[in-house]
């Protein structure tokens, strides 16, 4: 009986590290502060400025305020890509509204 509380502590034991282990090797995750995106000039085009993907085929469109224009994106993963040269995507942004 005694070996068999001293198995069960011990397999309690290891599985209570593994999962400390595991939630700690987790990635962070990044989120985003609500967006007021009505004050906001709105965003024109139905497709991912960055992808070229149609909004909505991927889920919600994300959608961020920057400097003071609503720029949507198929998904999260086109975020980065924006923020490390939006002045290339706003000039495509232009090019793309033009009637």
């Amino acid at each position: 009986m005694k070996f068999f509380a001293l198995i069960s502590s011990v397999a309690f034991l290891f599985a209570s590290c593994s999962k400390q282990e595991s939630a700690t090797t987790e990635a962070p995750v990044e989120t985003q502060a609500p967006v007021d995106a009505s004050a906001a000039k709105p965003y024109p085009l139905k497709v991912c400025l960055v992808s070229g993907e149609e909004l909505g085929t991927m889920g919600e469109p994300v959608v961020i305020v920057h400097e003071g224009q609503q720029i949507q994106f198929c998904c999260s993963h086109c975020v980065p890509e924006f923020k490390e040269d939006p002045a290339k995507f706003l000039a495509k942004l232009e090019e793309l509204d033009k009637p």
